[in-house]
């Protein structure tokens, strides 16, 4: 299994008075490393939309473990949960330029169509979408 790479700078603008990345932003960072991973499939936010579905988030899960700094070179790690239901389930670490783990996140996101219907069965477009990003992260 692999996961997908997106790296970041902490701005300034990111960390509190305590001299530490605030922790909404860290959510925020997991955004981007699923929005990138996910856009390389056609299953970004827009895309999802324009193949006529939502993927809204259901629910969020992070686990703080080593505060991010100013100025650090931070990677966003993004891999896919394999399940059987009309969900993505996108899980994250949050790592240094040392490779020490920051954070880890996980977040679901159930499939609607544009009225926020709940989709039972993942839509054949986007389990198309999701069967290309499974192979592409080597996932069983």
């Amino acid at each position: 299994m692999k996961m997908h790479t997106t790296s970041l700078i902490v701005r300034f603008n990111e960390v509190d008075s305590y001299n530490i990345a605030w922790h909404g932003h860290y959510v925020a960072w997991m955004e981007v490393g699923r929005n990138d991973l996910a856009g390389r499939f056609d299953l970004d936010a827009q895309q999802l939309s324009e193949a006529g579905y939502l993927g809204p988030v259901v629910s969020l899960e992070v686990k703080y473990l080593s505060p991010a700094r100013f100025k650090d070179q931070i990677s966003i790690f993004t891999t896919l949960e394999p399940n059987e239901t009309a969900v993505l389930v996108f899980r994250n670490e949050i790592r240094d330029s040392g490779g020490r783990l920051l954070a880890t996140g996980r977040t679901t996101h159930a499939i609607t169509d544009l009225h926020g219907v709940l989709q039972l069965r993942m839509p054949p477009v986007i389990a198309g979408r999701v069967q290309q990003m499974t192979e592409w992260l080597e996932l069983p």
